[in-house]
């Protein structure tokens, strides 16, 4: 058996690929249009990792979504600098939901509520400002 991927229906592909991919710095790998379908189907993965995948799936005639609450779980990342990654998902509009106090996690949600988990990759950084100071923002 091998994992291949998780699957996340989006109801803007756009947006979710500016998000997942311009924000949080994943990378397309492959699409998949089916006009019969009426669906598109994008691969993602880490640079340089393409055995986990996220598949974002849109259908064209829309899709009543839920709130993506948190009995579905979480998709993680480890990053090389969690501070940074932090930072740029901010300047791009995305809440903190769970800032990296600590250096080492963090939870923020993509634009259909899907909760993500940023961990530092290695050791946890220094405790540093703005984030010590952060509160929790809504559910993660």
């Amino acid at each position: 058996m091998k994992y291949l991927h998780t699957m996340v229906r989006v109801k803007d592909i756009d947006e979710s690929l500016h998000f997942y991919c311009d924000l949080l710095g994943l990378e397309e790998l492959r699409r998949n249009e089916s006009e019969q379908g009426r669906f598109t189907l994008v691969f993602l993965a880490a640079p340089g990792d393409s055995s986990a995948q996220v598949e974002l799936t849109y259908n064209w005639d829309g899709d009543e979504l839920g709130s993506g609450s948190r009995n579905f779980g979480h998709l993680a990342y480890a990053v090389d600098d969690i501070y940074a990654l932090c930072q740029r998902l901010m300047d791009g509009g995305v809440t903190i939901n769970r800032p990296p106090r600590d250096g080492r996690m963090a939870f923020v949600r993509s634009p259909d509520n899907i909760s993500i988990e940023l961990l530092q990759r290695g050791e946890a950084l220094a405790p540093a400002e703005p984030w010590v100071s952060m509160e929790n923002t809504g559910e993660w």
